[in-house]
């Protein structure tokens, strides 16, 4: 669909004295993410990574080497080319793709942009800003990624059936 990088996880923080950094993963868990030697163009080299048992992991990189340094590093994304991923069978799709879509109904009527996807266990749900945002009110609706909800998405546009559209 596009090719820019796709973002597989972001460090929180520094884990212990010794250079290691704490990572919240967006991806498939990090069986995926220990597939990829460097992140971010090759500025970051993995040289360890365990889970933490709560959903994250835990990395040492080697141009990391101490608290300090790995301290520095929070907020930053880890990122990986396009073409070091597998590629997606039919239906599948990379969060990084829906973000930033516009959303529209089945009839065309212009609802949004899908500004986030979240996954609460059972299935991916995206969250739409209303485009005109309202003066009063929510702001964004979610609805989960389902094909009763969004029968059709691609890289131009994301469409949901008018039952799932919040007005």
């Amino acid at each position: 669909m596009t090719d820019k990088p796709v973002t597989l996880a972001a460090i929180t923080g520094a884990h212990g004295v010794t250079g290691e950094v704490r990572l919240k993963l967006f991806g498939e868990g990090v069986d995926a993410l220990s597939q990829h030697a460097s992140f971010n163009g090759g500025t970051l080299t993995l040289k360890k990574i365990r889970s933490d048992n709560k959903g994250g992991a835990v990395a040492r990189f080697a141009e990391v080497t101490g608290r300090g340094e790995a301290e520095k590093l929070r907020g930053t994304v880890l990122s990986v080319s396009r073409d070091a991923l597998p590629s997606l069978e039919a239906g599948e799709y990379y969060h990084a793709d829906l973000i930033g879509l516009p959303v529209q109904t089945e009839a065309g009527d212009v609802v949004g942009r899908v500004i986030a996807v979240h996954n609460y266990g059972a299935t991916d749900i995206i969250e739409i800003e209303k485009s005109p945002a309202p003066e009063k009110g929510q702001k964004s609706f979610m609805v989960p990624m389902i094909a009763a909800a969004v029968p059709a998405w691609d890289g131009e546009k994301l469409v949901i059936t008018a039952e799932f559209w919040d007005v």
